[in-house]
């Protein structure tokens, strides 16, 4: 079975047909997936902007991280619960669509990023990283994660 045929045999069996076609279930789903993504933008945004010193300079970058991890993880379980849901409900149609893809490939990109590069980083003591480190580490989780989002935002609206 290929991927397209297995998107094709997903969106149109029996319990997603009526999903789908449910006037509430899908706009349920994605407000919930929408406030998957306010918790993480928060817990990311936080935190990167603690490293590039634009925010919360009383606060150490590794206690903060520490404390926003919690919703890092929360959000991101959200998230991908929810955006199976949305994927089952039009699979074919995300197949075809390049947004799709291009999140998918930043997702697992940042993913993989946040929890190696990023966490070791900020979990780090302040003398233990140069600040160019931490403001580049910053920057690139910032892309990262504003490239899903905006993957996102055109899947919805190509």
């Amino acid at each position: 079975m290929s991927l397209l045929e297995f998107c094709r045999w997903l969106q149109y069996s029996g319990p997603l047909h009526a999903m789908r076609d449910s006037p509430i279930f899908f706009p349920i789903v994605a407000t919930i997936h929408l406030m998957g993504l306010a918790l993480i933008g928060g817990s990311v945004l936080v935190v990167d902007l603690r490293m590039l010193g634009w925010a919360l300079p009383g606060q150490s970058v590794a206690s903060l991280a520490q404390d926003a991890e919690r919703w890092l993880l929360r959000g991101l379980g959200v998230m991908i619960t929810t955006g199976i849901l949305l994927f089952m409900c039009f699979a074919t149609k995300y197949y075809y669509l390049t947004f799709f893809w291009v999140k998918m490939g930043a997702l697992v990109a940042v993913i993989i990023f946040t929890w190696s590069v990023r966490r070791r980083v900020a979990m780090a003591g302040e003398a233990d990283v140069r600040p160019i480190t931490r403001k580049l580490v910053a920057l690139v989780s910032i892309v990262l994660w504003t490239t899903v989002a905006v993957g996102g935002r055109y899947i919805g609206f190509p």
